[in-house]
């Protein structure tokens, strides 16, 4: 089908609003990102502050686990059917009102439901970069969708220590008080500068599908994100994995079987969509043991003989410059993709994040050193991240942009997921007696990084994998659809 070009605005207000249409969503990014990591510094009081137990308390970060992978391919595909600015715009409403619950109580029944409600906020990106690439001129679209898939480092760079200082220095309820001001000032913004994209897929909702997926999901991040404290051999667990395994077969196939689908499978099976959702989980695994790591380890007893004993606040600056290197390195890895095309610029980010781990295991005791491998491994993360929903968007048709980018950071989810199942697993293992109380010893955290690496190296070999032109590494156009001109652009063109 042919598509309609952008729509320009060029007077007064409208050619304003073209103008913040990149700021506004990617704040909307940024926004999420930091709304998922701002609970993280409050974690270990919150057993005190609401009188539940830690286990329990850990589902405020489950929660938002489990209800961000089962949202974010539904929303994707409500946006593809029905509007994805409107779409857009009700996650980050659903956002803001947990946020709102969550300032406004301390029962930890109350505070879990509202970080559910919060998964939502996952869908922003996928969402944002299929608004992007349905709305701008071919010229900005490259650095536009390199900016929008840096935003999730950037947020949890700067959420981190924002609420940490917050919650040294204030109420733990103001810091999301300031999160729902932040959130309505999102809504806001989406709703004046955002055009509603005309791109649509017309049908009926596969609702059986939406339902199948999400307990599917359910029981296979339930079970890795609680096998550490359940047990990896207990019957809840196993019974979680086999329960996954059982729903997503038939859910597989249903999905064969509809004849508008929730999620195209025979999209997904083809090699540059399939193995572009490969790379992102593995992607997502070695990406995220950077951050699970490296604050473990310098707030660690300087007793250990390796550990730095910093606060909260001060960790959360060593992750800072990690995040202004993704801001600054986005649109570095748009003219990579440019000119060697986005396989190219996948492999070569996962390749520099082994490097950024290589770092780490030469010195993980010198703090210089220890910001230095962070930073790597986030410079190398924005190149993946980046190059990722360019594969994408280059391989299905417009009109299913949403949805399959939600797929593909459904599969970074599950690489976050099982990337914290794995780092703990290995740390649990490889303890010491530090002042009475078990501590990781700095021989599982070089492991820890030894993994991460060699995952990242996967996630090179996978991207080179993917099919494109020999000479440009540049992906294949997409058969039995009509060309749509702006897609000139992500070709490098």
């Amino acid at each position: 089908m042919d598509q309609p070009g952008p729509i320009s605005r060029t007077s007064g207000t409208g050619a304003l609003r073209d103008r913040l249409t990149i700021p506004v969503l990617a704040f909307g990014g940024i926004l999420m990102a930091v709304m998922q990591t701002v609970v993280v510094p409050l974690l270990p009081d919150l057993p005190r502050l609401t009188g539940a137990s830690a286990g329990t308390v850990s589902w405020m970060v489950t929660a938002t686990l489990l209800s961000g992978a089962v949202l974010t391919p539904v929303l994707g595909r409500a946006g593809d059917m029905y509007g994805k600015r409107r779409v857009l715009t009700s996650a980050l409403v659903l956002m803001t009102v947990g946020s709102v619950m969550c300032a406004l109580s301390s029962d930890i029944a109350v505070l879990i439901a509202a970080r559910a409600l919060q998964g939502a906020a996952a869908s922003v990106v996928p969402l944002s970069i299929s608004i992007l690439r349905d709305e701008l001129p071919p010229e900005r679209r490259g650095s536009a969708v390199a900016l929008m898939s840096s935003t999730v480092g950037i947020g949890a760079a700067l959420g981190l220590p924002l609420a940490a200082l917050v919650v040294q220095y204030a109420d733990w309820h103001t810091m999301f008080w300031l999160t729902s001001a932040l959130g309505a000032l999102g809504v806001t913004a989406v709703w004046w500068a955002v055009k509603e994209s005309p791109v649509r897929q017309p049908g009926r909702f596969d609702v059986p599908g939406a339902l199948g997926l999400a307990a599917g999901l359910v029981c296979l991040l339930l079970g890795v994100s609680q096998g550490g404290q359940w047990g990896w051999g207990s019957t809840r667990v196993l019974g979680l994995f086999l329960g996954a395994v059982v729903v997503l077969a038939l859910w597989w196939w249903q999905q064969l079987r509809t004849e508008l689908p929730l999620v195209d499978l025979r999209l997904v099976s083809r090699p540059r969509v399939g193995l572009s959702h490969v790379a992102a989980l593995l992607t997502g695994f070695a990406f995220y043991a950077n951050s699970l790591v490296t604050a473990q380890l310098v707030q660690a007893p300087k007793a250990t003989g390796y550990g730095l004993g910093l606060s909260i606040v001060q960790t959360g600056l060593c992750l800072l410059p990690g995040g202004v290197t993704m801001l600054l390195f986005s649109p570095v890895s748009a003219r990579i993709s440019a000119a060697r095309g986005p396989r190219i610029t996948l492999a070569l980010g996962a390749a520099v994040i082994a490097c950024g781990y290589a770092v780490r295991i030469a010195d993980s005791r010198d703090l210089w050193m220890i910001i230095l491998g962070a930073t790597v491994v986030s410079t190398g993360t924005t190149l993946a991240y980046s190059a990722l929903p360019t594969l994408i968007l280059r391989a299905v048709p417009a009109e299913q942009t949403a949805s399959a980018n939600g797929v593909n950071v459904l599969m970074r989810t599950i690489g976050q997921a099982v990337s914290s199942a794995a780092v703990a697993a290995v740390l649990v293992h490889h303890t010491s007696l530090v002042g009475g109380a078990p501590v990781p010893t700095l021989h599982g955290y070089l492991l820890a990084f030894g993994l991460a690496g060699a995952v990242a190296l996967a996630a090179s070999a996978a991207a080179l994998t993917i099919p494109g032109d020999a000479a440009t590494g540049r992906t294949p156009r997409t058969r039995g659809r009509t060309r749509d001109p702006r897609d000139e652009a992500l070709e490098g063109a």
